[in-house]
């Protein structure tokens, strides 16, 4: 089963991804986990460049945007197809829907383009499941702290763009995308995915 946690950074999607982990240790299931971008040689150094990139090196949307699926395609290839077909449980950071908020929502980029691009990507490899973490966006301000990287640091007003985005694409895909209050206590959100994550095995 391959899952992946998104939303808004602030969401709290680390500390979830962590307890997922311990939950598939705990009942002895082997898995596998990954951030997009990163985990592979090539995505870490794509991913200091996305994220850390000052005013001397500017990137671009559609840069920015290829840069992503770059990183995404080479995860496909090293980590997250062997380990699929090596039977693990795959969770990653992120994946493809956050590319159709950022750059397309968000960015500006038609959202259709970079599905086309994404499914070139990633060679049709997709999340049986995504888990977004909901939360508004002052919220997710004040848990990022202060020291936000190059897409944290973009302000409320994208934060609320970025948020619409991701309701948006669940609604466009309400049997993939579940949709989890990420203000509710950690032990609840940490319930809930449980939850969705046992709907996708009973289906």
């Amino acid at each position: 089963m391959f899952l992946s946690i998104d939303g808004v950074d602030g969401g709290g999607k680390s500390t979830q991804l962590r307890l997922l982990l311990d939950h598939y240790k705990r009942q002895g299931q082997r898995v596998v986990t990954c951030r997009d971008p990163g985990s592979t040689p090539l995505g870490e150094a794509l991913r200091e460049l996305l994220l850390h990139s000052g005013p001397d090196r500017p990137i671009g949307p559609r840069a920015e945007m290829l840069m992503y699926m770059a990183a995404r395609a080479q995860m496909v290839d090293e980590v997250i197809r062997p380990a699929l077909e090596g039977g693990a449980v795959v969770v990653s950071d992120r994946f493809l829907l956050a590319n159709l908020v950022y750059q397309g929502h968000a960015g500006g980029i038609d959202r259709d383009a970079i599905a086309a691009v994404g499914r070139l990507a990633t060679d049709g490899v997709s999340p049986d499941k995504v888990l977004l973490l909901d939360v508004d966006p002052h919220t997710a301000a004040a848990r990022v702290g202060p020291a936000p990287d190059r897409m944290e640091s973009r302000g409320e007003a994208y934060r609320q763009r970025l948020r619409e985005g991701f309701l948006e694409e669940a609604r466009r895909d309400p049997q993939r995308v579940a949709v989890i209050d990420a203000s509710q206590p950690i032990d609840a959100v940490h319930r809930a995915i449980l939850a969705e994550v046992a709907a996708v095995r009973l289906g």
